[in-house]
């Protein structure tokens, strides 16, 4: 059954990311074709503000517990993280460690490519440059390749959270890979829509091993070996967390402290609740009031809707863009050099 706990959840993050993405991430959308670099570090930033909001809810609304274990996060280091999949929600949870452990701007995800196609949502995700795939490795080797030298080219220390099946997760590229096993000790909430009825966990494990990229094996036979070990010994964890105790280690704190204090963070969810409280009641002033914001807001979403049909999406516009000016880099360096 529905609860009112739930339609708030869902209600508060889709209004925040629908006007978010019209009149917060919209009118940085022209830096694009002058500056790449400085259009992703912006959008990052903006984004992040929303990426707040879920964990703020989660704990302060909801009251869900954090508990982090292992080694923890590197700030501004370069790294794929690895998680096991205990719900379809894993992936927004985990967001409530890296507030702690690291940057929520840093992070990207590899998602199915029909999520960038909803309201709100998909258009935050495109302009956030997250990595769309279409689950055929063959079809997204090429794309996500592209993807991955762009943000190296731009110098963005990112934090990609991926599927590592068939995924190659060496390079130079690279600083660490970042094996994380989650666990619910109560109240798993499988789906979105337990989450709608008011289905939210009491308390979210999460245990972290950073491996050195160094330390990884480089060819892919080897690879599928040492994933294939990685995943045996998360089953062996996660047994022992759902018989021995439900928790992943005595001390319930990880070896590396954690970058933010409990006050910073505390400061972080505060701001980001009264911020997206009060932000969509705001732009809903503003639409009823001025001719203009409404004008906006159609051309907007016209635009959100149109430029994914006609071109494929906005993280596929900024690439070309990237691209375009290396080319006119590369050729302006040869004609100096050629002089």
């Amino acid at each position: 059954m529905v609860s009112w706990k739930g339609i708030y959840f869902v209600l508060a993050l889709f209004l925040g990311s629908f006007f978010g993405s019209i009149f917060m991430l919209g009118p940085f959308l022209p830096l694009m074709f002058i500056s790449p670099a400085w259009y992703r570090w912006i959008t990052d930033c903006v984004v992040a503000t929303w990426l707040t909001l879920p964990v703020a809810l989660l704990e302060m609304v909801f009251g869900a517990k954090v508990v982090v274990t292992g080694d923890g996060f590197v700030p501004g280091e370069r790294s794929v993280i690895i998680m096991n999949h205990r719900t379809r929600m894993d992936w927004m949870f985990l967001w409530n460690c890296l507030l702690r452990y690291s940057y929520l701007r840093l992070e990207k995800i590899c998602l199915k490519s029909s999520l960038k196609s909803i309201p709100g949502f998909g258009w935050a995700m495109q302009v956030a440059a997250f990595v769309f795939i279409q689950r055929k490795w063959e079809d997204d080797k090429g794309h996500f390749e592209k993807m991955l030298d762009y943000f190296c080219d731009i110098r963005e220390p990112l934090q990609l959270l991926i599927f590592p099946e068939g995924t190659d997760l060496t390079g130079d590229n690279l600083d660490a890979i970042h094996d994380i096993t989650v666990a619910y000790p109560q109240n798993i909430p499988q789906t979105e829509k337990h989450l709608l009825n008011g289905n939210f966990p009491k308390e979210i494990h999460f245990h972290v091993q950073r491996y050195p990229i160094e330390t990884v094996p480089s060819s892919k036979e080897e690879l599928q070996l040492w994933c294939r070990k990685r995943w045996e010994e998360k089953e062996e964890r996660l047994r022992h967390f759902y018989e021995d105790g439900k928790c992943f280690s005595a001390t319930g704190q990880s070896i590396v402290p954690p970058c933010k204090s409990e006050l910073r963070v505390l400061t972080v969810k505060c701001i980001s609740l009264l911020y997206w409280t009060v932000f969509p009641l705001g732009m809903l002033v503003l639409l009823y009031l001025y001719s203009f914001a409404r004008w906006y807001f159609a051309a907007m979403i016209i635009f959100f809707v149109v430029q994914q049909k006609i071109f494929g999406g906005l993280e596929l516009i900024e690439l070309a863009c990237h691209q375009y000016f290396r080319k006119q880099q590369k050729f302006h360096n040869t004609k100096i050099k050629n002089n």
